[in-house]
């Protein structure tokens, strides 16, 4: 079978096996810029997986560029840890890439020693909260000669080819931004002096890289900001690219960090923006690369199939599973593990200044320290649940060589995935829970279902180990009222055991309860296959339609002691979910306590005055605690048995992976 995602190609005078491009991501593995044991053991196993061309980085070109914690390329220093990075993707069977990026006004003081950062003007960033420096004509010329340099570096270090980042917000996107760049003098104003300074860094990169080197430009094809380039705008930066023969390729990235449309989260449909490099490729004569959320090869397959693009980035998707590559090409889909755009082990962790790891891949970034060999004494252990944190412990347990056999008392492997996915543009986790089912049943596992587990059935068993995975429970309030027939639990309104009426009170404003209240907010809206065929038939103006995509059925009020709701939701989905409350009008009520339930409303108090809510339904959703009635027996039983996940502490599903995977291996 002809698969255009396996076809080779040529950019500039490097051919690439596959369509498959991994885009640089931040990492936050560097020592003091050098290039670690562990950058080279994540990348050396993306390459084995199968990947195309793996793209490093970013790499800071001056010493205002970036974080110790980036790679470094601004000296000869880094040569060798650069060379020895190079040659480990190279030697895994990858081509190399290394992208170059100066921050701009993106940089934080602590990362510089205090220093102020720089930008064409002084206007303060939302992402940093920070004002930087306006850069004076000599520093602007300076910054153009680093960034030739560092691209001499990365060809003497052995890299087959360089990317350069003008997007994301970043220091060249912001020279190319009327938002900001305000300057007055030849580098600011018109279009034509606004692509000075990129012009002039790319011109400096193929003159010190040399014409042959193959050079990508990571560029937006829509800014997503208001005042900012449209993407009209920025199909005429990619001409203008294109036209000079600057450039051998173009990457089509989206939006700024301060954008306010999200970009890569699990809400965000699969490869949406790939409309955005299907414009710039009808335009231009050189390879396009289209990115974001595509993590699947099937959807990559019909991109570069159609000719939307020439290649596909997939990032996360490789950090999810490295070999999605080498399963796609072997006729293995139904193997891979999907990223599922939770960006809670990446994205968050990058805000945390932590390295970045995975939720569905406990084994990403510790590849180093994670190998998995057979066990010397082989044993039977018992797996008490299988959530996520039981399929995890599960699989790391068989890959010793265990015979390992799960108990789960539900007709389905999966746990609270099902109820994560509940809310509308968080269905991926149901993929994670159907990915990890199958991970499960192809290992060898013994999976036995409606089984519910008792410490005299586990003793008949006459388990070696037994892993307890059996979650948690729904705190029950002492609330007066709470034991009414219109108050249920957030997880049956999200199992869709219970249909709540069309006023309802959430009680709770932490993860669980702003996905309840997304949940019915989305009820009886409209969805994406309905509004594309009224929009094809014109059946209604667009006005009306997005109306009709952001109201529901239910009015929903929202009440949460704490100052702040979602404090248990990553930094990177938080924000996106506010936002989508706020659209969809459910109303918030912060620092406010339920102080009672009555049969038409809740009671609630906020600054000691006391007010009634109406509502139909009443949906707890007042947090959770370990469910774990098995240890103690198990222990008098004189039975070994080790906790994994919510069942020993409650949290996110990282951690119910995670654990499980520790306490597998260690078997």
């Amino acid at each position: 079978m002809h698969d255009p995602l396996f076809q080779p190609i040529t950019i500039n005078s490097l051919e690439i096996a596959n369509r498959i491009y991994m885009p640089a991501m931040h990492l936050n593995m560097a020592d003091q810029g050098q290039v670690t044991e562990q950058i080279q053991g994540f990348y050396a196993h993306r390459a084995q997986g199968g990947a195309g061309i793996i793209c490093a980085g970013y790499a800071t070109i001056d010493e205002q560029s970036g974080s110790s914690l980036n790679i470094g390329a601004h000296n000869d220093d880094f040569i060798p840890g650069l060379s020895a990075l190079a040659r480990t993707i190279e030697e895994n069977g990858a081509k190399s890439c290394l992208q170059l990026n100066h921050a701009g006004r993106y940089n934080f003081s602590f990362f510089m020693d205090g220093k102020q950062a720089v930008a064409p003007s002084a206007l303060a960033s939302k992402l940093t909260g920070e004002r930087p420096r306006a850069l004076e004509i000599h520093e602007i010329q300076g910054i153009v000669r680093n960034f030739g340099r560092a691209a001499a570096r990365v060809r003497e270090a052995g890299f087959d080819a360089v990317e350069i980042l003008a997007g994301t917000g970043y220091l060249i996107s912001e020279f190319i931004s009327p938002v900001t760049n305000l300057r007055e003098d030849e580098y600011g104003g018109s279009f034509a002096n606004r692509m000075r300074f990129p012009l002039e860094v790319l011109g400096a990169v193929r003159k010190q890289a040399g014409a042959d080197f193959p050079l990508v430009v990571r560029m937006n094809g829509n800014d997503l900001m208001q005042g900012g380039m449209s993407s009209s705008d920025l199909l005429e930066v990619a001409q203008r690219l294109a036209s000079d023969g600057l450039v051998d390729a173009l990457h089509v990235n989206v939006g700024w960090h301060e954008g306010r449309v999200p970009q890569i989260t699990a809400s965000v449909p699969r490869a949406t923006f790939a409309y955005l490099a299907r414009r710039i490729k009808e335009r231009t004569e050189v390879p396009v690369i289209a990115s974001h959320r595509i993590n699947d090869p099937d959807g990559a397959r019909e991109l570069v199939g159609s000719g939307m693009c020439d290649m596909t980035a997939m990032g996360r998707a490789l950090i999810t599973d490295p070999d999605l590559p080498n399963k796609a090409r072997e006729g293995r889909e139904q193997d891979i593990v999907h990223c599922i755009g939770c960006a809670q082990g990446c994205f968050d962790n990058i805000f945390r200044l932590k390295p970045v790891e995975c939720l569905c891949n406990p084994r990403a970034g510790h590849e180093l320290e994670t190998d998995i060999s057979p066990s010397a004494e082989l044993r039977t252990i018992l797996v008490v649940g299988g959530g996520p944190g039981g399929m995890s412990a599960a699989l790391a347990a068989r890959a010793r060589g265990h015979r390992v056999v799960i108990w789960e008392k539900s007709n389905r492997l999966g746990g609270q995935l099902w109820l994560a996915a509940a809310p509308p543009g968080r269905e991926e986790f149901a993929v994670l829970a159907r990915d990890l089912s199958h991970q499960v049943h192809a290992a060898g596992v013994e999976v036995i279902l409606g089984k519910e587990a008792f410490a005299a059935d586990i003793a008949k068993f006459g388990p070696d180990e037994v892993i307890v995975a059996t979650g948690a429970e729904p705190v029950i309030p002492d609330l007066p009222g709470a034991d009414l027939s219109h108050v249920v639990q957030a997880w049956d309104v999200l199992g869709k055991k219970e249909w709540p009426g069309r006023r309802v009170v959430v009680l709770g404003g932490g993860a669980v309860g702003v996905e309840s209240a997304l949940a019915l907010a989305r009820r009886g809206t409209l969805g994406g296959a309905e509004l594309k065929f009224l929009l094809e038939h014109r059946v209604e103006d667009c006005d009306y339609l997005r109306k009709e995509c952001l109201h529901g059925t239910h009015d929903i009020v929202l009440v949460e002691m704490l100052e702040r709701i979602g404090q248990d939701i990553g930094k990177s989905t938080r924000w996106t979910m506010l936002q989508e409350l706020h659209q969809l009008q459910v109303k918030v009520k912060t620092k406010t306590r339920a102080v009672g339930i009555e049969e038409q409303a809740v009671r609630v108090e906020k600054d000691g005055e006391q007010i009634r809510i109406p509502a139909d339904s009443v949906i707890l959703a007042l947090g959770s605690r370990p469910y774990n009635p098995l240890q103690s027996e198990l222990e008098a039983a004189g039975l070994s048995c080790r906790m994994v996940g919510d069942a020993q502490n409650v949290g996110q599903a990282i951690h119910a992976i995670h654990t499980g995977f520790a306490v597998g291996r260690a078997i």
